[in-house]
Protein backbone atom coordinates (compact mmCIF):
# COMPACT_ATOMS: atom_id res chain seq x y z
CA UNK A 1 0.00 0.00 0.00
CA UNK A 2 3.03 2.31 0.84
CA UNK A 3 3.99 1.62 -2.99
CA UNK A 4 0.30 2.85 -4.07
CA UNK A 5 0.25 5.72 -2.17
CA UNK A 6 3.82 6.84 -3.06
CA UNK A 7 2.80 6.64 -6.58
CA UNK A 8 -0.57 8.17 -6.09
CA UNK A 9 2.02 11.14 -4.42
CA UNK A 10 4.20 11.56 -7.67
CA UNK A 11 1.27 11.11 -10.55
CA UNK A 12 -0.87 14.05 -8.37
CA UNK A 13 2.46 16.87 -8.17
CA UNK A 14 3.41 15.86 -11.76
CA UNK A 15 -0.41 16.41 -13.00
CA UNK A 16 -0.27 19.68 -10.63
CA UNK A 17 2.89 20.81 -11.84
CA UNK A 18 1.98 20.03 -15.76
CA UNK A 19 -1.35 21.69 -15.47
CA UNK A 20 0.06 24.86 -13.68
CA UNK A 21 2.81 25.01 -17.02
CA UNK A 22 0.06 24.33 -19.02
CA UNK A 23 -2.53 26.87 -17.36
CA UNK A 24 0.38 29.39 -17.27
CA UNK A 25 0.74 28.67 -21.37
CA UNK A 26 -3.26 29.64 -21.67
CA UNK A 27 -2.44 32.80 -19.78
CA UNK A 28 0.60 33.65 -22.31
CA UNK A 29 -1.43 32.87 -25.81
CA UNK A 30 -4.62 35.26 -23.85
CA UNK A 31 -2.26 37.90 -22.83
CA UNK A 32 -1.14 37.50 -26.41
CA UNK A 33 -4.42 37.47 -27.72
CA UNK A 34 -5.19 40.78 -25.64
CA UNK A 35 -2.04 42.02 -27.14
CA UNK A 36 -3.06 41.56 -30.52
CA UNK A 37 -6.68 42.73 -30.03
CA UNK A 38 -5.67 46.00 -28.99
CA UNK A 39 -2.87 47.23 -31.13
CA UNK A 40 -4.56 45.70 -34.17
CA UNK A 41 -8.00 47.24 -33.81
CA UNK A 42 -8.21 48.85 -36.63
CA UNK A 43 -7.55 45.70 -38.86
CA UNK A 44 -10.52 43.31 -39.59
CA UNK A 45 -10.99 39.49 -40.98
CA UNK A 46 -10.29 40.08 -45.11
CA UNK A 47 -13.05 37.62 -45.17
CA UNK A 48 -16.75 38.58 -45.64
CA UNK A 49 -18.18 35.29 -44.57
CA UNK A 50 -16.25 35.60 -41.09
CA UNK A 51 -15.46 38.98 -40.32
CA UNK A 52 -15.03 38.08 -36.49
CA UNK A 53 -12.54 35.27 -37.33
CA UNK A 54 -8.62 36.93 -36.98
CA UNK A 55 -5.66 36.18 -35.30
CA UNK A 56 -6.28 38.02 -32.18
CA UNK A 57 -10.07 36.02 -31.78
CA UNK A 58 -9.03 33.06 -32.70
CA UNK A 59 -5.77 33.69 -29.98
CA UNK A 60 -7.96 34.73 -27.50
CA UNK A 61 -10.43 31.93 -27.79
CA UNK A 62 -7.71 29.38 -27.48
CA UNK A 63 -5.70 30.78 -24.73
CA UNK A 64 -8.93 31.10 -22.71
CA UNK A 65 -10.11 27.54 -23.09
CA UNK A 66 -6.32 26.49 -22.21
CA UNK A 67 -6.44 28.33 -19.33
CA UNK A 68 -9.91 26.53 -18.35
CA UNK A 69 -8.73 23.33 -18.92
CA UNK A 70 -5.66 23.36 -16.91
CA UNK A 71 -7.21 25.01 -14.16
CA UNK A 72 -9.47 21.87 -14.34
CA UNK A 73 -6.65 19.72 -14.30
CA UNK A 74 -4.80 21.57 -11.55
CA UNK A 75 -8.27 21.54 -9.01
CA UNK A 76 -8.26 17.89 -10.06
CA UNK A 77 -4.54 16.75 -9.31
CA UNK A 78 -4.52 18.74 -5.82
CA UNK A 79 -8.38 17.91 -4.68
CA UNK A 80 -8.06 14.29 -6.27
CA UNK A 81 -11.28 14.50 -7.13
CA UNK A 82 -12.30 11.68 -10.13
CA UNK A 83 -14.92 13.78 -11.36
CA UNK A 84 -12.55 16.70 -12.48
CA UNK A 85 -10.12 14.40 -13.33
CA UNK A 86 -12.56 12.30 -15.69
CA UNK A 87 -13.83 16.29 -16.74
CA UNK A 88 -10.71 17.35 -17.41
CA UNK A 89 -9.98 13.79 -19.54
CA UNK A 90 -13.03 13.50 -21.44
CA UNK A 91 -12.32 17.58 -22.53
CA UNK A 92 -8.97 17.22 -23.66
CA UNK A 93 -9.63 14.15 -25.87
CA UNK A 94 -12.09 16.29 -27.39
CA UNK A 95 -10.13 19.57 -28.40
CA UNK A 96 -7.61 16.80 -29.13
CA UNK A 97 -9.91 14.76 -31.60
CA UNK A 98 -11.08 17.56 -33.23
CA UNK A 99 -7.34 19.09 -33.84
CA UNK A 100 -6.88 15.23 -35.69
CA UNK A 101 -10.27 15.66 -37.64
CA UNK A 102 -9.98 19.15 -38.88
CA UNK A 103 -6.41 18.75 -39.45
CA UNK A 104 -7.36 15.83 -41.51
CA UNK A 105 -9.93 18.03 -43.11
CA UNK A 106 -7.85 20.89 -44.07
CA UNK A 107 -4.68 18.62 -45.28
CA UNK A 108 -7.08 16.61 -48.08
CA UNK A 109 -9.66 19.11 -49.38
CA UNK A 110 -7.34 21.72 -49.36
CA UNK A 111 -7.48 22.68 -52.86
CA UNK A 112 -11.60 23.21 -52.43
CA UNK A 113 -10.83 25.48 -49.63
CA UNK A 114 -7.83 27.35 -51.46
CA UNK A 115 -10.50 28.25 -54.11
CA UNK A 116 -13.69 29.28 -51.39
CA UNK A 117 -10.87 31.74 -49.69
CA UNK A 118 -9.98 33.07 -53.03
CA UNK A 119 -13.55 33.48 -54.32
CA UNK A 120 -14.76 34.51 -50.54
CA UNK A 121 -12.02 37.30 -50.10
CA UNK A 122 -13.50 38.56 -53.99
CA UNK A 123 -16.68 38.54 -52.76
CA UNK A 124 -15.62 40.98 -49.44
CA UNK A 125 -13.87 43.44 -51.88
CA UNK A 126 -17.21 45.66 -52.85
CA UNK A 127 -17.30 46.19 -49.32
CA UNK A 128 -14.06 48.47 -49.61
CA UNK A 129 -14.34 51.77 -48.28
CA UNK A 130 -18.16 51.49 -47.39
CA UNK A 131 -19.72 52.44 -44.20
CA UNK A 132 -19.08 50.22 -41.40
CA UNK A 133 -16.54 48.20 -42.96
CA UNK A 134 -13.28 50.59 -42.17
CA UNK A 135 -11.56 47.28 -40.76
CA UNK A 136 -11.85 45.57 -43.56
CA UNK A 137 -10.76 48.28 -45.87
CA UNK A 138 -7.19 49.32 -43.62
CA UNK A 139 -6.83 45.22 -43.72
CA UNK A 140 -6.92 45.19 -47.53
CA UNK A 141 -4.66 48.06 -47.58
CA UNK A 142 -2.32 46.74 -45.53
CA UNK A 143 -1.58 43.48 -47.22
CA UNK A 144 -1.39 45.36 -50.86
CA UNK A 145 1.11 48.06 -49.52
CA UNK A 146 2.90 45.36 -47.27
CA UNK A 147 3.34 42.40 -49.91
CA UNK A 148 3.29 44.97 -52.70
CA UNK A 149 0.54 43.20 -54.64
CA UNK A 150 -3.10 44.04 -56.06
CA UNK A 151 -6.56 42.04 -55.76
CA UNK A 152 -6.88 38.55 -55.38
CA UNK A 153 -6.04 37.38 -58.65
CA UNK A 154 -5.04 40.60 -59.95
CA UNK A 155 -5.73 44.63 -60.26
CA UNK A 156 -8.98 43.61 -62.36
CA UNK A 157 -10.56 42.08 -59.32
CA UNK A 158 -11.38 45.38 -58.05
CA UNK A 159 -12.71 47.05 -61.60
CA UNK A 160 -14.63 44.39 -61.39
CA UNK A 161 -16.05 44.37 -57.90
CA UNK A 162 -16.37 47.83 -57.35
CA UNK A 163 -17.13 48.72 -61.00
CA UNK A 164 -15.40 51.25 -60.94
CA UNK A 165 -11.77 51.75 -63.30
CA UNK A 166 -10.37 53.45 -59.43
CA UNK A 167 -8.17 51.61 -57.96
CA UNK A 168 -7.12 51.66 -53.88
CA UNK A 169 -3.86 53.56 -53.75
CA UNK A 170 -2.51 50.74 -51.67
CA UNK A 171 -2.38 48.87 -55.05
CA UNK A 172 0.41 51.79 -56.84
CA UNK A 173 3.52 51.24 -56.63
CA UNK A 174 4.00 54.57 -58.25
CA UNK A 175 0.62 56.83 -57.63
CA UNK A 176 0.10 59.62 -60.36
CA UNK A 177 -3.08 60.91 -60.11
CA UNK A 178 -5.73 59.85 -62.21
CA UNK A 179 -3.36 57.22 -62.97
CA UNK A 180 -1.00 54.74 -61.31
CA UNK A 181 1.33 51.96 -61.92
CA UNK A 182 -0.50 48.77 -59.93
CA UNK A 183 1.79 45.96 -58.47
CA UNK A 184 1.74 42.78 -60.55
CA UNK A 185 1.66 40.12 -58.19
CA UNK A 186 -1.41 38.85 -57.23
CA UNK A 187 -2.09 39.07 -53.06
CA UNK A 188 -3.65 35.45 -52.67
CA UNK A 189 -0.50 34.50 -53.73
CA UNK A 190 2.06 36.21 -51.85
CA UNK A 191 0.28 35.89 -48.59
CA UNK A 192 0.38 31.78 -49.38
CA UNK A 193 3.60 31.65 -49.96
CA UNK A 194 4.67 33.88 -46.96
CA UNK A 195 2.30 31.15 -45.12
CA UNK A 196 4.35 28.28 -46.88
CA UNK A 197 7.56 30.02 -45.62
CA UNK A 198 6.31 29.63 -41.98
CA UNK A 199 4.44 26.44 -42.27
CA UNK A 200 7.06 24.30 -41.01
CA UNK A 201 7.32 26.25 -37.90
CA UNK A 202 3.52 25.78 -37.30
CA UNK A 203 3.92 22.46 -37.86
CA UNK A 204 6.90 21.96 -34.96
CA UNK A 205 4.18 24.21 -32.89
CA UNK A 206 1.21 21.76 -33.47
CA UNK A 207 3.28 18.62 -33.13
CA UNK A 208 4.62 19.90 -29.53
CA UNK A 209 1.53 20.59 -28.40
CA UNK A 210 0.09 17.23 -29.76
CA UNK A 211 2.72 15.77 -27.91
CA UNK A 212 1.94 17.62 -24.48
CA UNK A 213 -1.78 16.66 -25.10
CA UNK A 214 -1.00 13.12 -25.01
CA UNK A 215 1.18 13.30 -21.84
CA UNK A 216 -1.78 15.14 -20.11
CA UNK A 217 -4.33 12.66 -21.05
CA UNK A 218 -2.28 10.02 -20.09
CA UNK A 219 -0.92 11.68 -16.87
CA UNK A 220 -5.05 11.89 -16.19
CA UNK A 221 -6.42 8.78 -16.51
CA UNK A 222 -3.00 7.27 -14.92
CA UNK A 223 -4.29 9.16 -11.49
CA UNK A 224 -7.66 8.57 -11.86
CA UNK A 225 -7.09 4.72 -11.81
CA UNK A 226 -4.87 5.35 -8.92
CA UNK A 227 -7.14 7.46 -6.57
CA UNK A 228 -9.97 4.88 -7.83
CA UNK A 229 -7.84 2.03 -6.52
CA UNK A 230 -7.12 4.08 -3.54
CA UNK A 231 -10.52 4.42 -2.65
CA UNK A 232 -11.36 0.77 -3.28
CA UNK A 233 -8.79 -0.42 -0.82
CA UNK A 234 -9.70 1.97 1.94
CA UNK A 235 -13.69 0.75 1.72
Amino acid sequence: MAGSHHCLGCLKYLMFIFNLVFWLGGCGLFGVGVWLAVTQAPFASLSSSFPSVSAANLILVAGGVTMVIGFIGCLGAVKEHRCLLMSFFVILLLIFLTEVIVGGVLYFYREQFDRSAQEDLKKGMIFYNKKGNEGLSVAWDTVQEKFKCCGVYNSSDWKEMLGTSVLPRSCCSVAVQPHCKTWDTACYRQVKDWLHQHIYSVLVFGIAIGIVQVFALGFSLLLYCQIRRAEKYLN
